[in-house]
């Protein structure tokens, strides 16, 4: 299975915020779209970076609730882990436990555009529905012989 196919199954919309957003902003908008992570991007197509709510809370933790009305781009990671459309689940697995990130956008296009976000969720999704089928293709041989 390809990334397009994961985000054919569930929609390519991605929660963004700007840089220069609050962590505070950070926060309503993780509440307001039921994520866990928000990609930080001036215009919606390019990655400036990735925001988690681990990330707010380990910044919380270190510098106390003052942190609230900082920046995103104080917090945010930087150096963001993307996949591409063609890449496989079996890819982004590798990906994702030996970078151990929890949320990768998807990018495509010379121009790195963002065009969705997978999370460890749709991967373990994924999974469990190839496993489904796999299961259902078993016990038809063995009750049918086909």
């Amino acid at each position: 299975m390809r990334i397009s196919d994961v985000l054919q199954s569930k929609g390519s919309n991605v929660a963004t915020i700007p840089p220069t957003a609050s962590v505070r902003g950070v926060i309503a908008a993780l509440a307001e779209h039921h994520v866990g992570a928000l990609v930080v991007s001036g215009d919606g197509f390019t990655i400036a970076g990735i925001v988690s709510e681990r990330d707010v809370v380990r910044a919380l933790h270190a510098r106390g609730a003052a942190v609230l009305d900082a920046p995103v781009n104080s917090l945010m990671t930087a150096e963001v882990h993307t996949c591409q459309l063609g890449d496989t689940i079996d890819q982004l697995t590798v990906l994702m436990t030996v970078q151990r990130v929890r949320h990768v956008p998807v990018i495509d296009g010379p121009d790195r555009r963002l065009v969705g976000i997978v999370s460890i969720g749709d991967v373990v999704k994924s999974r469990i529905g190839e496993l489904e089928d796999e299961r259902a293709a078993l016990v038809d041989y063995l009750t049918h012989g086909r």
